[in-house]
């Protein structure tokens, strides 16, 4: 049932100072959530016909107060969804029980922080209920101090704050900053994942018939990219430029090299799925030292850009930080931006080298369990370990007991017969173009894979 809120009682103009460009919050608490240019991510939306559902594990949001934090890559429709959200919210519950801020608007910490005390003081008494939605809130310079001194004093305890970021050093560490301050909600920290092979397929398998499957490679998953490739099975140089722009721009907010940055991704398309150290790496891409090298695989992994893919040790159930490991990309359009390759359309993909296909296959398994392992609400979905022995290895160890190859070709269940000696109590999965089952064993291609709905984890030691 919607309520109705008599909006005369809240002092509409005292938005005006706090959103004065196109007056947002005035709308809002007037109820007016269908006006033309209110909500421009969803006026872009309704004149599409590439339109995807996003699953990050927050379908419906709380009604009681707290704080959720929504992390994700650029060009992933964070801002889309945070204005579906706030709509939704007013259609549900009446004018003014949602209210929106936007991080790139504001100077630093202390103008959060007035800002969202006037903000608090506009909802109309008896909703029931009050939340406020600030997008890229990472982009205030100190935000969570801001935050951490709104919530300190009061102003936000009847509120459900809901923010979205990108920021590389506050992905996590903003919530890290925030202790005991974001309510008693089950969960408060999601991040925004790509779409899935099956929703992609649901848009766009019509469209794009065989080459849907490298079609998907190539978008990473991000809507905007995926619309482009049904659209005209093509990826547009300025998606590549936003993904690009991106990165550099957190390599210079971290305070780290251009040139560096690109030593490393070379680096990371040149070495493939092959174990690296950090040492090797730093001489490689001429960095100072290891220390360096870690610190760009960090950011990337903070970006969601990249995993951390380190040796399993089957025996202890441990990873092995001090031995070489894999930096497998899970933002396959970071990937393609950063390729070595020109990867614009699926006829692209299929112009690479075998062994070149592998590892981008490879790139796609990883991306997936890590959406599997996030959308499943695993602390660090980005560590992906694999196993290593003086003959044989394996791409993944999604679990103590449960491991994954993938080969582009076909593969005999012969020539794995030793998995079985190995790990008597273990099953393997074989990506691959030839299916086949056996008691520890079962091959399945690559399409199924992406349409299983199973949420493999690393459990840890």
């Amino acid at each position: 049932m919607t309520n109705v809120v008599d909006v005369d009682t809240v002092n509409v103009m005292d938005v005006d100072h706090l959103d004065a460009k196109n007056e947002v919050n005035s709308a809002l608490l007037r109820g007016e959530v269908e006006r033309e240019g209110l909500l421009p991510h969803l006026d872009l939306l309704r004149t599409s016909s590439f339109i995807f559902r996003h699953q990050f594990g927050l379908d419906d949001l709380p009604r009681e107060p707290g704080l959720i934090l929504v992390r994700g890559p650029r060009q992933f429709g964070k801002s889309t969804w945070i204005e579906g959200a706030l709509r939704k919210t007013i259609q549900e519950f009446g004018p003014g029980t949602g209210l929106y801020l936007n991080g790139d608007h504001l100077r630093d910490d202390r103008h959060l922080s007035d800002v969202l005390r006037d903000l608090a003081s506009l909802y109309p008494p008896h909703v029931p209920v009050r939340r406020l939605f600030i997008d890229e809130i990472t982009a205030v310079r100190d935000w969570s101090k801001g935050l951490k001194r709104a919530l300190d004093q009061g102003f936000l305890r009847k509120v459900l704050v809901v923010t979205t970021g990108s920021k590389a050093t506050d992905l996590r560490r903003g919530t890290e900053r925030l202790p005991g301050r974001k309510g008693k909600l089950a969960r408060t920290h999601y991040l925004f994942l790509p779409v899935s092979f099956s929703e992609f397929a649901r848009v766009c398998g019509n469209d794009l018939g065989e080459a849907l499957l490298p079609a998907y490679l190539l978008s990473g998953g991000s809507p905007a990219a995926c619309a482009e490739l049904g659209r005209q099975r093509h990826i547009p140089e300025w998606i590549i430029e936003t993904t690009r722009d991106w990165i550099l721009g957190e390599c210079a907010i971290a305070g780290r090299q251009r040139h560096s940055l690109v030593a490393v991704m070379e680096n990371l398309h040149r070495h493939g799925s092959s174990p690296i150290g950090q040492t090797k790496l730093a001489r490689e891409a001429g960095l100072a030292n290891n220390t360096v090298a870690a610190g760009y695989l960090e950011m990337l992994a903070d970006l969601l850009s990249v995993g951390i893919s380190l040796p399993w040790d089957a025996w202890r159930r441990i990873e092995l930080p001090r031995k070489p490991g894999k930096s497998p990309f899970v933002n396959l359009l970071v990937a393609v931006a950063w390729a070595p390759e020109t990867l614009r359309c699926p006829g692209d993909f299929g112009a690479l080298s075998p062994a070149r296909q592998e590892v981008w296959l490879e790139w796609l398994v990883a991306q997936e369990l890590y959406r599997r392992r996030a959308l499943a609400g695993e602390a660090e979905p980005e560590r992906l370990p694999f196993w290593q022995s003086n003959e044989h290895e394996l791409d993944f160890v999604p679990s103590p007991n449960e491991y994954i190859e993938v080969k582009r070709g076909p593969v005999s269940p012969i020539k794995l017969a030793w998995f079985a000696r190995a790990f008597p109590t273990a099953r393997l999965t074989v990506i691959c173009q030839t299916p086949f089952e056996t008691d520890r064993m079962r091959g399945v291609t690559i399409q199924d894979f992406l349409h299983s709905t199973g949420t493999p984890g690393h459990s840890g030691p």
